[in-house]
């Protein structure tokens, strides 16, 4: 269960655990301060903290606790297999030969059974785990997928896996988003894969291909758990939401003040009601006019509402990651992290905001649990 009571921030300069009542949180405790932490997960199921940590020239290790954050053991890596010899695999847009090693672990979920999780990661690559992360395994049906090789970098020069979503009702089914490679289905617990993005375009190229699922930037997918055939995306392009698990988005061109952003939270138990938070695209990618906003539909995208207060309203450049919106299980509290190091919760559905922390170093990912 995932209340607003406690929340895990991983930052540039380390991991933060937060607790308290909701819209009151305080740093309960630090951990890996110095280094980058890419992404966290609370376990509900035994209750470990994962933590992704990049560990500079020692490469991104995978850390556990089981103490709630006092104290945590370095987990096994996933590890890429050795580039078979005298193969050649280029990007198809920087014409280079593209990595086979982690570089960045960029997502961490929970699966289906006592144990399971999923990691995806940079350079594209998604790893399944069946005895909670002691061990991982690659999936190979993806990464061997012919489709890969249309595969490229976003803001990395790679294409990474950020989103994984598993179906709560489905255990066979599961969603990856990939920057740059659309977003793929599961329904045989990752043994197949099928691109699911039609009615997605990608304005940043050139219209006789633009439509073609396997090259879209979805920035974040999520899925509407008890109605889990409603995803809602934000794309680089624009905001799309489906309700056929993927087999049509339609663009959400209601969205204000702009179409572009990184993270999209929905609501757990109503599938017309989502986040955004709207900026300026591409060169500057920082909110519109200096004032960070949160936009909120409830119904569906046909309309939406712009929320500002406790938000700074003028010469205000923090940029929200994709991994930095959070809602809990209740639907009702928000929490929300910055480039700039600010942290902000909100209990009344987005519609105002308690600074919980000014200076926090860049913030990478905000998890409720």
């Amino acid at each position: 269960m995932k209340t607003g009571e406690r929340c895990l921030v991983g930052t540039r300069k380390g991991l933060f655990v937060l607790a308290g009542q909701s819209g009151n949180l305080q740093v309960q405790r630090t951990a890996f301060l110095g280094a980058p932490v890419s992404m966290v997960l609370s376990d509900p199921r035994d209750g470990s903290i994962y933590a992704a940590v990049k560990h500079g020239h020692f490469g991104a290790k995978i850390h556990r606790s089981r103490d709630g954050g006092a104290t945590f053991e370095e987990l096994p890596a996933p590890v890429y297999p050795p580039k078979p010899e005298g193969l050649s695999d280029i990007c198809p847009v920087r014409k280079t030969e593209r990595a086979w090693s982690l570089e960045l672990i960029w997502s961490l979920e929970t699966g289906a059974e006592p144990g399971e999780l999923w990691c995806g990661t940079i350079p594209g690559g998604l790893f399944h785990s069946r005895d909670s992360g002691a061990s991982w395994e690659l999936v190979r049906s993806l990464w061997d997928h012919p489709s890969r090789a249309k595969w490229f970098g976003g803001g990395y020069d790679s294409p990474g896996i950020h989103s994984v979503v598993v179906d709560p009702t489905n255990k066979e089914r599961l969603y990856v988003g990939v920057s740059c490679g659309g977003v793929w289905l599961s329904e045989d617990g990752g043994e197949t894969w099928s691109v699911r993005a039609d009615g997605m375009v990608a304005a940043y190229m050139p219209p006789d291909v633009a439509r073609q699922g396997d090259i879209q930037d979805p920035h974040r997918i999520t899925m509407c758990a008890a109605h889990p055939e409603t995803l809602w995306c934000q794309h680089h392009s624009t905001a799309y939401r489906t309700v056929d698990g993927g087999q049509t988005w339609t663009e959400l061109t209601a969205l204000s003040p702009s179409r572009f952003g990184f993270a999209v939270a929905c609501c757990p138990n109503d599938p017309k009601t989502a986040w955004f938070v709207p900026a300026v695209k591409d060169e500057e990618r920082i909110p519109v006019e200096g004032k960070v906003v949160i936009a909120r539909t409830t119904d569906g995208g046909e309309t939406f509402q712009v929320f500002t207060k406790g938000l700074p309203q003028e010469h205000a450049y923090d940029l929200i990651y994709r991994h930095c919106l959070d809602v809990d299980d209740a639907g009702g509290a928000l929490v929300m992290g910055s480039t700039t190091g600010s942290l902000w919760t909100s209990v009344d559905g987005g519609e105002s905001w308690n600074t919980v922390n000014r200076h926090l170093p860049p913030i990478y990912a905000v998890r409720y649990g």
